[in-house]
């Protein structure tokens, strides 16, 4: 059978010609492969957190050690997504070539993909040695480019409800249908 690119196309989700190193704030879904609840439970409208998703958190946070111009604003670990929200600042000050820093490595790259990138290896390579699931991600990443304050705190509102709408959730609805 012949190799036909056609078939194999990804179409990509980025936004044609915008700049994912720029300035701005980003809503971004992280999602698990096959959508399987490797992060914990909701009980009560609460997500209970398991050792993976306390690992899954400690790598969010992370994320402006490794991106200094990066400020994290709000972000929910569910059972088998996270949300956040990412703002890159002003990058221009940090060198683009740098790349090991005292004891401390940084991504030569300083968009948006890079970090996601990032964020998952750290959170696979963890479970990879720590607990019996070695693919952890679905392939990918979904954003959303916040333009405006409006659209700023209806998906701040989003995350931060999402545990309490757990059942009307869409991921939800795929995981436990059946």
């Amino acid at each position: 059978m012949r190799y036909n690119p056609a078939n194999y196309h990804r179409q990509s989700g980025r936004l044609p010609g915008h700049d994912y190193s720029s300035k701005g704030l980003y809503f971004v879904t992280v999602c698990v492969k096959d959508r399987a609840c490797l992060f914990g439970m909701i009980n009560q409208d609460a997500m209970i957190l398991n050792k993976l998703s306390h690992k899954v958190q400690e790598c969010w946070q992370a994320i402006p050690v490794h991106f200094p111009h990066v400020l994290l604003h709000d972000f929910v670990v569910m059972p088998n997504h996270v949300h956040g929200i990412i703002e890159i600042c002003d990058n221009s000050r940090w060198p683009v070539n740098t790349q090991y820093t005292g004891n401390q490595f940084r991504s030569p790259s300083l968009t948006l993909g890079s970090m996601i990138r990032g964020f998952k290896a750290g959170v696979t390579k963890w479970a990879r040695q720590n607990t019996i699931n070695h693919q952890v991600w679905q392939r990918g990443y979904y954003d959303h480019i916040i333009r405006n304050r409006y659209t700023y705190f209806k998906i701040v509102d989003y995350i931060n409800r999402n545990p309490e709408r757990w059942r009307d959730d869409m991921f939800f609805q795929n995981h436990y249908d059946g």
